[in-house]
């Protein structure tokens, strides 16, 4: 994904070829099934039965901009082609539209993985993607699905392919503190912060003894919260990398942190629980800037992955077979970017709530779409 002229997600999906044989079950239009599952999706429908469903009960909306020339698909039908889409079709798609956006997605890119739970089926694993976010606008970027016996190590790569990291923070758990991935994120003229567990034993060691011995002469940074009848005392320090990380495998490593969690019951002492972690990273940061950089990259967790769980039931999806789980993950990730992309309206009410008012209102839904009549 590259910086470009803004494309709209209609013209992208140009770019998806077709996966059905021709002659072969092909009595509606491709793409107009494509644009019938998206404004399902963001008209808060989040099975295939309601996508159907909706799209019999708006027929005569629909027809103001499609043609629909042998009526609405039955259920089978749109489950038939989520099966059989090509899901890194659909997904450079999405990059595109989105890559048209790129000059407004802020500083900083979350990469987080989520495993879709009711996808599990005869004893074969469930689908597992890694996504990325931007953390200040709120929006996926892209995924790419982790393949069966492996893990998001080689996953993580395919996915930074694709994206424009010039100029941008990526973060990444433990699992993607890799030499490799710190060296390509680098390469693409990105900046990395990479937290650092047991899977890098020798750099959390060097980094562990960096903070013993210059203990004194860390920068830090308190921050206090209230949550859920607990305080939670953050301590971030930080220290400058040099010397203490191998630049050859750690390319242009500038700053080490480790951040202290202390929690005990509000009004209560002694603290009841505490946590350590610690971070590498190649831009300079200092112990501010790290911690809210940490604290963005958690918030993928509640503002994404919570959001497609609990708003538009992801978890509970039952879709199985082939890339039909892999593809409605998409339609839900391209829903949300659309809602939080156009905001219609200027009261402050839930995601939920904005998904309910594109399904209420066909004014609503046509802006958020941003498609007009024919």
């Amino acid at each position: 994904m590259a910086r470009g002229t803004v494309v709209s997600l209609f013209d992208c999906l140009l770019d998806v070829d077709d996966p059905r044989l021709p002659g072969n079950g092909m009595r509606y239009d491709f793409r107009e099934m494509l644009v019938m599952m998206i404004a399902a999706t963001l008209s808060d429908c989040d099975t295939v039965e309601e996508m159907a469903d909706w799209a019999r009960m708006r027929e005569s909306w629909l027809r103001r901009f499609l043609l629909l020339k042998n009526g609405i698909p039955s259920e089978d039908t749109f489950l038939r082609l989520l099966q059989i889409l090509d899901p890194k079709q659909f997904a450079d798609c999405f990059r595109r539209w989105m890559g048209g956006m790129v000059t407004g997605l802020g500083r900083m890119l979350a990469i987080d993985g989520k495993t879709a739970r009711g996808s599990a089926a005869g004893g074969e694993s469930p689908l597992h993607l890694v996504s990325a976010f931007a953390t200040d606008l709120g929006v996926a970027l892209g995924q790419e699905k982790v393949a069966d016996k492996s893990n998001e190590i080689t996953a993580i790569p395919e996915l930074l392919k694709a994206l424009y990291l010039r100029g941008i923070l990526v973060s990444i758990d433990a699992m993607g503190c890799q030499k490799a991935i710190a060296r390509q994120i680098t390469a693409k003229g990105g900046d990395y912060l990479l937290a650092v567990k047991g899977n890098q034993s020798s750099l959390r060691e060097s980094i562990e003894l960096a903070f013993i011995d210059r203990h004194e002469s860390t920068e830090t940074h308190e921050q206090l919260e209230k949550s859920h009848g607990r305080l939670v005392i953050q301590i971030a320090r930080v220290l400058p990398a040099k010397k203490v990380v191998n630049s050859t495998d750690w390319p242009k490593g500038k700053t080490i942190a480790r951040i202290d969690s202390l929690r005990m019951e509000s009004g209560k002492s002694p603290v009841s629980e505490t946590e350590r972690r610690y971070y590498i990273s190649s831009r300079e940061l200092d112990a501010a800037e790290l911690w809210h950089a940490v604290r963005a990259h958690w918030g993928v967790e509640n503002r994404l992955h919570w959001i497609l769980d609990v708003v538009f039931g992801e978890d509970a999806s039952p879709m199985r077979k082939d890339n039909a789980p892999q593809n409605l993950s998409l339609l839900k990730k391209i829903a949300l970017n659309l809602i939080h992309t156009t905001c219609p309206g200027k009261a402050k009410v839930s995601l939920r709530i904005k998904r309910k008012r594109a399904a209420w209102d066909d004014d609503i839904r046509m802006g958020m779409l941003g498609i007009h009549p024919r």
